[in-house]
């Protein structure tokens, strides 16, 4: 069995930060979210992966490299334009060939990983297995509609009037039948090959399509309180662990990584948090659920519920929560008269500031 990998799009969702970054390689506890899948598909006991790239192919090539400090054998797919998660298939079906594959969308978080979904499916006699999970908003996910015995009776892709609360998952097991079924659909309204299409044709065509609701927790993480959510959810399941170093007045409370060449002056960390190797951190307060990135700064400043890239440095700047920082951002405080903000914004951003 293989794996393919979905690691291009445009992340529109969380621009600014995506107009220079792979959104797959944002960091949850600081390590990119696209680890995580990886990691995932391992342990689910599959080593052959392809991966799509897109505009942000040199980054992700990067970041993976061969595969091999994962335990993978990893293809690299060029995808020239988005044009939706069949067309992915279609474009990757030289590498996966005749075998049964798992697709993976490489911005989703589960934190039960997919090797009960991939044992399920290999022990059936399935052509999809699709996850499925209540949400509260289900117009921004693929939508399924089940039959009173669970059967799937309806597939639709961000339906602007949603006849159900069960999105699609983005983790799929398929057999090769999904090879004719993305051959045979036509492009949507979006202008994109829709898998939702795809695996409706398999359903109207007579094959064996399952569907199963997840249990354990699920994100797509393609906006910032997804990202922040599943910040949280790992950080509560770290074990402190202190290899920095943290001098006599400072205060070290709860489950809090503080990761090696990593200083903590005259500041007070409350856990769970994780603290980047290189960092420092002088004259501050690190609230809960805050994960910051290798060799950032703070200094005097307060920080919590937060995401900070690498390179970043905070100074002077109080009260900053439920935030995502980029790479080598400067926050600082204003000075001078009158008491006004300064702001050198990008396209797409949100800011909030306190009136």
């Amino acid at each position: 069995m293989k794996a393919l990998v979905l690691a291009g799009g445009k992340g529109t969702r969380l621009r600014p930060l995506t107009h220079t970054s792979a959104k797959q390689l944002v960091p949850i506890a600081n390590k990119p979210v696209l680890y995580y899948g990886l990691e995932a598909i391992l342990n689910a006991g599959i080593t052959s992966v392809g991966i799509i790239v897109g505009d942000t192919a040199v980054e992700v090539m990067a970041a993976v490299g061969d595969g091999s400090r994962f335990g993978l054998d990893v293809t690299y797919i060029p995808q020239e334009e988005p044009l939706g998660l069949a067309h992915c298939v279609l474009i990757a079906q030289e590498f996966l060939a005749d075998e049964p594959f798992v697709m993976y969308l490489g911005d989703n978080f589960l934190v039960d990983g997919i090797a009960d979904l991939v044992d399920a499916f290999r022990e059936a006699d399935h052509d999809a297995q699709i996850l499925l999970t209540k949400v509260a908003e289900p117009q921004f996910y693929g939508v399924a509609e089940l039959g009173p015995d669970g059967e799937i009776i309806g597939l639709e892709e961000k339906p602007e009037h949603p006849r159900s609360d069960l999105a699609i998952v983005g983790v799929y097991t398929f057999s090769p039948a999904i090879h004719d079924a993305v051959r045979a659909i036509s492009p949507s309204p979006r202008g994109e090959l829709e898998i939702t299409d795809a695996i409706r044709w398999l359903v109207d065509n007579g094959y064996r399509v399952h569907s199963h609701l997840v249990s354990g927790y699920w994100k797509d993480t393609g906006r910032l309180q997804d990202m922040l959510e599943c910040n949280r959810i790992v950080l509560e399941a770290i074990e402190r662990d202190i290899r920095g170093t943290v001098d006599g007045f400072s205060e070290i409370t709860g489950r809090v990584v503080i990761e090696p060449g990593a200083i903590v002056e005259n500041s007070v960390i409350r856990g769970p948090a994780v603290l980047g190797a290189n960092t420092k951190i002088s004259g501050s307060y690190i609230g809960p659920y805050t994960s910051i990135g290798e060799s950032c700064v703070l200094q005097d400043s307060e920080v919590g519920y937060s995401i900070i890239l690498g390179e970043s440095s905070i100074t002077g700047v109080s009260g900053l929560t439920y935030s995502l920082i980029g790479r080598n951002v400067e926050v600082t405080r204003a000075t001078g008269i009158p008491n006004m903000n300064q702001l050198v914004v990008g396209d797409h951003s949100k800011i909030q500031v306190r009136a």
